[in-house]
């Protein structure tokens, strides 16, 4: 079953990579180390998903965009 992640963290480590740390609700951690090509597919894929359900989140509606003839 999935953990939801309650904290994280992305920090330099010094040496071209970066550290990614995840903390659950159960203050479990996840430790991982990613390289800047690695980092931005990341961010691209989150930028993608946060695109994708954008409208949703906001609560916009499709039709109010829309003419309403009188």
């Amino acid at each position: 079953m999935a953990r939801t992640v309650s904290s994280f963290s992305v920090t330099a480590d010094g040496k071209g990579d970066y550290l990614l740390n995840f903390e659950d609700e159960d203050g479990e951690t996840l430790e991982l180390t990613a390289s800047y090509e690695q980092l931005d597919l990341i961010s691209e894929a989150i930028s993608e998903a946060l695109d994708a359900d954008e409208d949703d989140a906001l609560g916009v509606d499709d039709d109010a965009d829309e003419e309403i003839d009188e």
